[in-house]
């Protein structure tokens, strides 16, 4: 994401966890990082003063309201008027007509309890920040990834409002390409106050639905 952002010329602001600082050694000379956790309000307030994007992902580590505080610190410091631009799962469904398989409910639910239980994650603090979220007036965009692969770029994503339309079949998308819808987000308007459910370009629902389209 950060590559993404510079290759578009934006001058770049970082929060990292301080035990993870040294992931951006490569980076250090181009961007400025404010080491601390993403739901630290004296350190959000500091980093995102003066940006016209936030790139946020919401990420749901221990039983601590970590996504919900990192998002509502967002929103409560962000400049007016600057795009706010979140990350998260499928899991998230804004208007309840998401529609998932057995698998993936599943999972969710197993995983979701197990993670709860000791400690790990907290999912649910994920649909409660993105309620937040989704109750905002600020110019955001909620992306929600598919599962996600390595590997070199394929292209800007496609999307669909809805997980369940044929065009998401694939569940499947670059890293790195997640990254890049996410910066790209910044500057397509069509997005704001969107939901949008992503799969990579290449998949073959993807290029199922373009042959069809």
């Amino acid at each position: 994401m950060v590559q993404h952002c510079l290759d578009r010329g934006y001058e770049v602001v970082g929060v990292c966890r301080s035990k993870s600082v040294d992931k951006l050694d490569r980076f250090r000379d181009r961007i400025k990082i404010f080491p601390g956790a993403t739901n630290d309000r004296e350190v959000i307030s500091k980093a995102v003063a003066g940006c016209k994007g936030v790139l946020t992902v919401l990420v749901p580590w221990g039983v601590q309201q970590y996504s919900s505080g990192t998002a509502q610190a967002v929103m409560d410091f962000a400049e007016q008027g600057a795009r706010l631009i979140f990350s998260c799962g499928w899991h998230i469904s804004r208007d309840g007509k998401d529609v998932y398989s057995w698998k993936l409910k599943t999972f969710a639910k197993i995983f979701g309890g197990l993670a709860r239980f000791f400690r790990l994650v907290e999912l649910e603090d994920q649909v409660e920040a993105c309620g937040r979220i989704f109750e905002s007036d600020s110019w955001w965009t909620v992306v929600r990834g598919s599962d996600l692969e390595e590997g070199e770029s394929q292209g800007l994503p496609v999307w669909s409002r809805h997980v369940g339309d044929p065009i998401l079949k694939s569940n499947l998308t670059r890293r790195v390409d997640f990254a890049l819808f996410m910066v790209a987000a910044i500057e397509n308007d069509d997005l704001i106050h969107e939901a949008p459910a992503i799969v990579g370009c290449q998949t073959p629902s993807a290029l199922e639905h373009a042959v069809n389209k």
